[in-house]
């Protein structure tokens, strides 16, 4: 699998189906071993004789100067330790230097992830990537694959520099807070084949003494009070009994610590655990940080961390009230408590025991067969909430006994007044596994507050519910079109979808014609859906006639297709003497322009004729008649309208004509050729131009997906650099900035 933003070839990446990429550099031997995770193929390396064996990428690939790169693969090796490296090369490709990560702790055979992060020196022009170990004799393998060189891979959203996230450069990324030392370690670990986001380093906080340690981040990025952020990463405890936390803290301007949330693991072992802790930031706050530590650790413990992260929270069910801690019980049961009755609720221990989200469960526990009442804590609705509807949803699993429930919503307005609960008939919660229990309710007049109230009742002693990803959410259609005229496109919004399932979405004319709509990765077609909410901007939808769009959902890509169906949506006509020109890849480069002339078409073909002695008439044989060729005349009116013809044309893509249903043209795909474009008259002041598009048709591109930023936000762009000043000499013009198109890159 192509890991996304690799330099390096396929080929290189997976060394599938050769070692072509590859070169011996020192002391060793290459061939192409089997059993990799990439692939079959892996990179065996075979030293020559004792001491450090080497090898290398054939290709040098082009580097920036004091930009910082990453690169890493995973390893194997019966008996020798390995490390990864980049060789920094100059213009005339003479080694620099190199820069390498620390050697692995041990040495495995199962596959583990080795790792490096480094700045480009200021004479580097290129660079490789370099693999090392160092065995004690003649014929000794180390294995290597599923390779990558780049820009840092990190986690869209985090507000942490690259080398606190993942500790590949060095270890400043963590100070030593409370009785701990900091160190970078590189332990054994496998990561799964396509989780690129941790690395071969991490931050290890060893304790001076007996007693509570601690380490917290160097990064205090900006936050935004009223904002919920989420803190995580993954810890490594030394004991499964240690008492290991991470905690998400707040600062004023003024540095001074206002707030911590603390989210302690209940580890089941000594594995590497991800935990979170969230909050919404309070009044005052104006930046954010990260701690982890160990409760009562023995002198020399090490508590290690990779991975770390805080961000915006995560968003389990679009538009829902309910704050990741009250929704996913990774910190405990924030608000919620039992009302009346025996029943107990706690989080779900030890981690990863049950979860549908991330790690933890709600835990209701009934000793007695007996009914019991448990309520959320009250959350805010929406503006104008009274009278309309709401929506709930529980993750539930019954592991022991059983239960019937009635669910419901309780209702306050914005004195807290109780105006009343409203809820279902009682049911018994299905079993066994995982089950989705919803329900939608009316809010009352003068609601503003909502909790969310569950009445269980035990039809055994000692059963028990595990509940998780609850939601409360104002119901909206599930299916909405809006039309834009301004920039003639459609927005399809899709709700309440399930992640993971596949989606294939049709545009529908009114002669029934179905033609499947672009989304990031080319035609809609049995596309995995990313989340419950999906809104598709459709820019090749026909201009002055009716579109809907027709659904098709399957839970896997051999079951029946469920269905939706929109209602219908016009685009205005408009002026019959613009025409649109669009990029369906590229849609924020379409514009509109007016038209001198439209092409007058002709249709080649490609013909060969024979004449026979003695027959009057030749044998003539033909190809297939081509599409549309001609010439469409435009006029730009000034030079902002010239420039954008100029970004639409620079990419030589297919480009989309579009023009209203009156003047007797369909929507045409097309290639533009050489293009002219005199002024309309011949005067040095003259703005307006006369363009000549000399137009091809073409099929519609089929696998040119929408581009798009998969959640990039300018928060991405601030924590790869070290100012703002440095971006503009990273991207030439704020496109790049937006899709992350680096120079050089």
């Amino acid at each position: 699998m192509a890991i996304p933003g690799n330099f390096l070839s396929t080929t290189t990446e997976s060394v599938d189906p050769n070692t072509s990429g590859w070169v011996a550099k020192l002391n060793c031997t290459i061939s192409l071993g089997s059993g990799g995770r990439n692939g079959d193929g892996c990179l065996a390396v075979k030293s020559s004789a004792s001491g450090e064996m080497q090898a290398r990428t054939v290709s040098s690939y082009e580097v920036v100067p004091w930009t910082e790169y990453h690169a890493f693969c995973d390893a194997s090796g019966a008996t020798v330790p390995e490390r990864i490296g980049i060789r920094w090369l100059d213009a005339s490709n003479a080694e620099i230097s190199i820069t390498w990560s620390l050697t692995t702790a041990t040495a495995s055979t199962t596959w583990h992830r080795i790792a490096v992060g480094g700045e480009a020196p200021g004479t580097a022009a290129r660079a490789q990537v370099v693999v090392s170990s160092t065995p004690a004799a003649s014929n000794v393998f180390s294995y290597y694959e599923n390779f990558y060189f780049g820009f840092p891979v990190v986690t869209t959203g985090n507000k942490f520099a690259f080398n606190t996230e993942n500790s590949e450069i060095d270890a400043s990324g963590w100070f030593n807070e409370v009785n701990s030392t900091v160190a970078r370690q590189a332990p054994m670990v496998s990561w799964a084949v396509d989780y690129y986001l941790a690395g071969g380093q991490v931050a290890a906080m060893t304790a001076t003494a007996n007693g509570n340690s601690s380490m917290r981040s160097t990064d205090r990025p900006d936050a935004t009070p009223g904002v919920e952020y989420a803190a995580y990463c993954y810890l490594n405890p030394p004991t499964s009994g240690s008492v290991t936390w991470v905690e998400l803290r707040f600062y004023d301007v003024g540095g001074s610590q206002i707030a911590a949330t603390r989210s302690t693991l209940a580890a089941p072992g000594t594995g590497w655990y991800r935990e979170y802790a969230s909050a919404v930031a309070p009044a005052g706050t104006a930046a954010c940080s990260i701690a982890v530590g160990i409760d009562t650790a023995t002198a020399g413990q090490v508590l290690r961390v990779d991975n770390a992260v805080v961000s915006t929270a995560p968003v389990l069910r679009a538009g829902s009230v309910l704050p990741y801690a009250d929704a996913s019980f990774e910190q405990g049961v924030a608000g919620w408590t039992v009302v009346s009755g025996v029943a107990t609720i706690t989080r779900s221990t030890p981690w990863g025991s049950f979860s549908f989200d991330a790690a933890y469960a709600g835990t209701v526990t009934s000793s007695t067969a007996t009914t019991s009442v448990i309520r959320s804590a009250k959350f805010a609705l929406p503006a104008g909430a009274a009278g309309q509807s709401f929506r709930t949803e529980v993750y539930s699993n019954v592991s022991a006994g059983g239960f019937n429930l009635t669910r419901g919503i309780r209702w306050y307005d914005a004195s807290n007044t109780d105006l009343g609960l409203t809820s279902g008939s009682s049911a018994a919660i299905p079993t066994p596994n995982w089950w989705l229990i919803g329900n939608t309710f009316t809010a009352p007049a003068n609601a503003t507050q909502a909790a969310i109230e569950y009445t269980v009742t035990a039809t055994t002693t000692s059963s028990v519910w595990r509940i998780d990803r609850i939601a409360l959410w104002e119901s909206l259609p599930l299916t909405a079109v809006e039309g834009h005229d301004d920039t003639a496109s459609v927005t399809l919004t899709l709700r309440e979808l399930t992640a993971g399932q596949y989606i294939t979405i049709y545009r529908v004319t009114p002669d029934g014609t179905r033609t499947l709509v672009r989304g990031p990765s080319g035609l809609i077609s049995l596309m995995v859906i990313p989340s419950d909410l999906m809104v598709v901007e459709d820019y090749e939808a026909p201009i002055g006639v009716e579109v809907s769009y027709y659904i098709e959902i399957r839970a896997t890509l051999t079951s029946t297709a469920g269905t939706r169906a929109s209602d219908g949506v016009t685009l205005t006509a408009g002026d019959e003497n613009l025409c649109w020109l669009k990029d369906p890849g590229q849609p924020q480069r379409n514009a509109m322009f007016m038209v001198v002339s439209p092409p007058a078409w002709k249709r080649s073909i490609a013909q060969s004729a024979y004449r026979v002695r003695g027959r009057r008439n030749p044998v003539v044989l033909s190809d297939v008649r081509s599409g549309l060729e001609g010439d469409l005349i435009i006029w730009t009116r000034s030079d902002e309208e010239a420039d954008a013809l100029h970004w639409l044309l620079d990419s030589g893509s297919a480009l989309l004509w579009q023009v209203v249903p009156g003047v007797h043209e369909s929507d045409l795909y097309v290639t533009v050729g050489e293009a002219d474009l005199p002024r309309v008259v011949d005067r040095a002041d003259e703005e307006w131009r006369q363009w000549t598009l000399p137009l091809t048709q073409v099929d519609m591109p089929t696998t040119v997906g929408v581009a798009g930023t998969a959640g990039r936000t300018w928060q991405d762009v601030l924590t790869g650099f070290a100012t703002w000043g440095d971006v503009p000499t990273t991207y030439a013009i704020w496109e790049d900035v937006l899709f992350d198109r680096r120079n050089g890159g």
